[in-house]
């Protein structure tokens, strides 16, 4: 599948307690799996409204009830079948969580910078074993702090994976688990860092990315700096952000994950010192 932007079109309004968001002129429905059904769509739409609320309110039919949705057909926020959706949870709700929160940026909310905005989904695969896992990376900072480092926020309720389990249980070996240092964009209240992780195979196996924010990095807001791009590498080489790569032993796979956008003009921060 060619790497190439999906357009998320949305417009909001505020009328009679309610949210209506109208996504008229997002992209069609393509041809790869990051087509998101009407229901992982609402569920973004319901996260974002939850991110801004003062409360910690849980989810509920009330919150649902008070968001409506104008949705094209056929579209890549409205898929129908036969549309691929695999990556449509995983990796496009967080672009229609994003969109949503900018609307409300733009109309004067105090919305916090962009995270990493992926789950950086990594599979490896061979005779007899597989193994899946997502990372975490930089969340954005926002006027109340900075954003935390090697985390997940919006999306996945996945565990760290323990490096003493993953080596005991595939022939996989950790070179490198560290915070990715600089990757967090620089603010006020600074964006906070994505992580490096390195496998080396041991055995000839397969290894399936699927993660964004690759090629656009995660925003920073009120004048702060916007974030590293995450990046993936074979050898030192890159990879694309969506690919399957057949590796042989000795090879290594090294996730580098986006940070977080930083929130509010650096010399605001220099200038406190």
């Amino acid at each position: 599948m060619t790497d190439a932007d999906i357009d998320v079109v949305v417009a909001l309004r505020i009328e009679r307690g309610s949210l209506h968001l109208d996504f008229t002129g997002s992209a069609p429905q393509v041809a790869g799996n990051v087509n998101c059904p009407a229901a992982v769509t609402r569920a973004a739409a319901v996260f974002a409204l939850r991110t801004l609320l003062d409360d910690d309110v849980p989810t509920n039919d009330g919150i649902a009830r008070a968001i409506s949705l104008a949705l094209p057909d056929r579209s890549a926020v409205n898929a129908a079948w036969p549309a691929a959706v695999a990556a449509g949870n995983v990796e496009m709700s967080q672009r229609i969580a994003d969109t949503i929160l900018a609307a409300f940026g733009d109309a004067g909310v105090d919305v916090a910078a962009q995270g990493q905005g992926t789950m950086n989904n990594v599979t490896f695969g061979g005779a007899g074993w597989t193994f899946y896992e997502t990372l975490g990376g930089g969340q954005g900072a926002s006027s109340r702090g900075p954003g935390p480092s090697g985390v997940h926020v919006g999306m996945s309720n996945t565990l760290n994976t323990p490096i003493e389990s993953l080596e005991r249980s595939t022939p996989l070996r950790i070179d490198q688990y560290a915070l990715r240092d600089g990757s967090g964009g620089a603010g006020a209240q600074r964006g906070g860092d994505g992580i490096v992780r390195a496998y080396r195979a041991t055995a000839p196996c397969t290894v399936t990315l699927l993660t964004e924010r690759r090629r656009h990095a995660p925003r920073g807001v009120a004048g702060g700096v916007d974030a590293q791009p995450g990046r993936n590498l074979l050898n030192g080489e890159p990879l694309p952000a969506k690919c399957r790569v057949a590796l042989k032993a000795g090879d290594v796979v090294t996730i580098e994950t986006p940070g977080g956008g930083g929130f509010g003009a650096p010399e605001i921060a220099d200038a406190a010192q």
